[in-house]
């Protein structure tokens, strides 16, 4: 069980919460009903998490945050079957907002591991985030938005309801995103239009200069060749072999449905 010293007393605790070991709550947060919160989590102060909301192992969530509240959707009426839920080894900085998810929209807001969100970060209903992410400062996600792992958004960055981005890619600060980014791809401006790839970030990951030469080779097809978006996508499918790191774009591809920024 929890040891009661790492509670402070100001902290209001719904007996319908499950709290797992070692869990240090700060003064006048607020856990609700239908909350689960896993072992080694810190929870600063002011912080109001509502359920039903399951919360892994090892997070931080800093003072103001407010986390699985109802989703900011006019269809939403009160239904308490969609959830949020959160792995472990993230970070929430000051003033994040998370919500829950809705029943028409999957039912689940979901956040992997080892994600680092900044201070007014804001996820909204029904989005599915990867794992070690990284969200600056006042990034902010409609509903529906999907963001795979190692993704980057600079502050302020501002994604559309159904957008999606891919594995390594990189938003600028204040980018507008209202089209899919496909994976390792920088993009910038309002509204944002492609860069080039994310090579720095894809070098701090250890994938081998060649790998990143495939990527740019790829990029080029898709950005620089002038092909329509399906031959563009056929000739990087038939480079791609079995190289995985291609297929995974050629995968995007396939799956966008709201087209990708060009």
């Amino acid at each position: 069980m929890t040891d009661a010293g790492l509670i402070h007393p100001t902290a209001i605790i719904d007996p319908g919460a499950r709290i797992g070991d070692q869990v240090a709550i700060g003064a006048y947060s607020i856990i609700g009903a239908g909350v689960e919160i896993g072992d080694g989590c810190w929870i600063g102060p002011h912080v109001v998490i509502q359920g039903p909301t399951r919360i892994g192992q090892r997070n931080r969530f800093y003072q103001f945050g407010s986390i699985g509240a109802d989703p900011q959707d006019k269809k939403y009426h009160g239904e308490q079957n969609a959830v949020l839920e959160i792995g472990d080894d993230n970070m929430f900085r000051e003033f994040v907002t998370l919500n829950r998810g809705t029943d028409d929209g999957g039912g689940i807001t979901r956040i992997g591991n080892g994600n680092w969100l900044m201070a007014y970060v804001h996820v909204a209903h029904d989005c599915i985030i990867g794992s070690n992410t990284i969200f600056a400062n006042a990034a902010s996600l409609a509903g529906h938005v999907r963001v795979d792992d190692f993704a980057i958004l600079g502050g302020f960055t501002l994604i559309h309801q159904f957008c999606q981005v891919g594995a390594h890619a990189f938003t600028s600060m204040g980018s507008v995103i209202n089209r899919d980014v496909p994976p390792y791809v920088t993009v910038a401006g309002n509204f944002a239009e492609p860069k080039g790839i994310n090579s720095e970030g894809l070098k701090r990951r250890g994938f081998a200069p060649d790998t990143i030469m495939s990527i740019r080779r790829a990029y080029k097809t898709l950005y620089l060749a002038g092909l329509p978006l399906a031959e563009a996508r056929n000739q990087i499918d038939a480079a791609a072999g079995s190289e995985q790191e291609l297929r995974m774009l050629v995968e995007f591809i396939d799956r966008s449905e709201r087209s990708l920024i060009r």
